[in-house]
């Protein structure tokens, strides 16, 4: 479904990726784990069109998506799930839904989507009115998600979606990431929790300094040794 090759992108002199490769099959969970620094956003961020690619291509569903526009992608099926959320603080929870489908105008399947959204993530029901800004940080990543979702993707990228929650919250995200996939959306998450997302994943790569160091079977490499000490503070 998605197919990255030798992808290189630079912050002017700071090259931030060094020949990324990766593929992710329709209907799986894949999963790009490493270090803070790792280049591991860079890599959905170029993916979904936010930053530029030096050199490489993506490809997506037999299409060479390289250098197509960031709206254009989420209308092809793919949406991006920020790191830090990026909801819009000033608007309420069912406003940025509606903005999640900004680029549909098939009113009755967004209203069921938007009911589909809120029964995966049932306490933004009750808080459909309240400004966004005003939630918690693990009720914003359940919005940003929902809001992902608006849009309908056949491919969701998912960035950090645990990053400084708590651990009973992390532990109701990576739920409702496997019963997002078992509807039928293919994943690409990016996790710094190695730990969970190597539980949730069907395969995974290890992204070290801008290169792929490991890719396997998620079970494989969190039975690695070199994985286990390095990323799951094992050993």
């Amino acid at each position: 479904m998605l197919s990255v090759s030798n992808l290189q992108v630079s912050y002017g002199a700071i090259r931030a990726l060094h020949g990324v490769s990766l593929q992710v099959k329709q209907g799986e969970i894949v999963t790009l784990i490493g270090c803070n620094g790792a280049g591991k956003t860079t890599t959905l961020r170029a993916i979904s069109g936010l930053v530029r690619a030096a050199s490489g291509s993506v490809n997506y569903e037999g299409r060479d998506i390289t250098r197509v526009r960031p709206h254009e992608l989420v209308r092809m099926g793919i949406a991006h799930s920020p790191e830090g959320r990026g909801v819009f603080a000033n608007l309420t929870v069912e406003e940025n839904l509606e903005l999640g489908a900004y680029a549909r105008n098939d009113h009755a399947a967004i209203a069921q989507d938007k009911e589909k959204g809120l029964a995966l993530f049932p306490r933004l029901r009750e808080r459909l009115k309240q400004l966004s800004g005003t939630l918690s940080g693990g009720e914003q990543q359940m919005l940003a998600m929902a809001r992902a979702l608006m849009a309908r993707p056949r491919l969701l990228l998912l960035d950090e979606p645990s990053l400084g929650l708590a651990p009973q919250v992390v532990t109701t995200i990576f739920q409702i990431i496997r019963e997002i996939n078992a509807t039928g959306t293919t994943i690409l998450l990016v996790e710094q929790n190695a730990h969970m997302a190597l539980k949730v994943a069907h395969r995974a790569y290890v992204l070290e300094t801008g290169e792929i160091a490991m890719e396997g079977p998620a079970q494989q490499l969190a039975e690695s040794d070199e994985v286990r000490k390095a990323y799951l503070g094992i050993g």
